[in-house]
């Protein structure tokens, strides 16, 4: 049967009508522990009440205005955001896929603008996945998301997953810079080791090249961080963050230190709705509810209780489980067989989680989740196994 919307999505057949916290409700009453968040989304659940405060006031205030105008949610957030990172300066958009994009137009241009416009390659990973649009799916390393799409955008240079050796050889006098996922999502939970983390940024000083780091999925909160990266103890020259931003709002961010906000003029890049007052407001109540004291213990303490029950179960089910990966609340259960299978299995018991195109079933819940619910989740997966 043909429906009015596009069949692009591996859908469960599941209406969801109601979310509260960390539940979902579908359209016959049945409720859900949502281990998947809306893939790494709803930083904080679902109807957290200041976040649907900040929504409603907003909402009575002003909606929308032309970015030729400042808005006092923009002032407001835009501070707070570079206060609380390694930037200097940050341009707004609604997705990662259009921060990611404007990530590396900027790294581009970084080199235009400062004299070597013949810089314009970048090195990026194996199992790399930067979103759908053309530079993303030419980015990244996913079969899937490029077949049928003709000729892709030339300009990147794959190499192997964490081995430096293999970026060191791909460079070369036109490269720009380097694009990764400090963990991988679509790739499979991948954490790249802290001390290539480390070599990558000494590589990037030594050559005059730019470091950008794709935090889209793995950064915002997730890693018991703000970003993944600060786990390596590095900056990278740039950052694209989306997904927990906004809180289950649309929101993406590039975020960029001040050698490269430098060489962008007006008219340089843009988005209609970039700083869209509503999502500036959202995002600034999630932003304060990520800095409040502890919370970023509280992932951390979380995702390690997740992890250690997760791996329990793998010792007490090696046939079923292979391997579980990850760093803080953005977990990998590698299963033997086939992740959709599990997932579909999982979901009967009332539990959500997302699978990925490598075969790894991410686990990757609320960041304000109970110990409650973890364990909840473990006996879930358990009954399942």
């Amino acid at each position: 049967m043909i429906t009015p919307y596009l069949p692009i999505y591996r859908r469960t057949g599941v209406t969801i009508t109601r979310g509260q916290g960390c539940y979902l409700e579908d359209s016959s009453g049945k409720r859900y522990l949502d281990f998947a968040a809306g893939i790494g989304v709803n930083s904080f659940g679902h109807g957290h009440p200041a976040l649907v405060a900040a929504l409603k006031s907003q909402a009575e205030t002003l909606w929308h205005c032309s970015n030729q105008f400042l808005t006092p949610a923009l002032e407001k957030f835009s501070h707070a955001l570079v206060a609380a990172s390694f930037a200097d300066s940050v341009f707004f958009c609604s997705s990662g896929a259009e921060a990611v994009e404007a990530g590396i137009k900027f790294l581009r241009r970084y080199h235009y603008e400062t004299g070597a416009p013949y810089r314009h390659r970048i090195i990026t990973f194996e199992g790399g996945f930067h979103g759908r649009t053309y530079g993303g799916i030419s980015a990244g390393g996913n079969d899937s998301a490029r077949a049928g799409f003709g000729q892709l955008l030339n300009g990147f240079d794959r190499v192997a997953f964490n081995d430096v050796a293999a970026v060191e050889r791909a460079i070369s006098k036109n490269t720009a810079g380097i694009l990764l996922e400090p963990v991988q999502g679509e790739g499979g939970v991948r954490a790249f080791d802290l001390a290539f983390l480390r070599q990558i940024r000494a590589l990037c000083d030594r050559e005059g090249i730019l470091l950008m780091c794709d935090e889209v999925q793995c950064g915002y909160g997730r890693p018991g961080a703000l970003f993944a990266f600060e786990r390596a103890g590095i900056v990278p020259d740039i950052a694209s963050v989306a997904k927990g931003i906004g809180g289950g709002f649309p929101l993406g961010a590039t975020l960029v230190t001040e050698r490269v906000g430098a060489v962008l003029p007006a008219g340089s890049h843009g988005s209609t709705y970039g700083s869209n007052p509503l999502a500036m407001a959202v995002a600034q109540e999630v932003l304060n509810l990520m800095l409040a004291p502890g919370f970023f213990a509280h992932v951390e303490t979380m995702g390690a209780r997740l992890k250690a029950g997760l791996a329990a179960l793998a010792a007490t089910h090696p046939a079923v489980i292979a391997d579980i990966r990850g760093v803080g609340l953005m977990l990998g259960l590698v299963p033997t067989g086939d992740a959709r299978a599990l997932a579909a299995k999982l979901l009967e018991q009332g539990l959500v989680t997302a699978p990925t195109v490598t075969n790894v079933l991410r686990l990757m819940p609320p960041l304000n989740v109970s110990a409650e619910e973890v364990d909840e989740a473990l006996q879930k997966i358990a009954q399942v196994m």
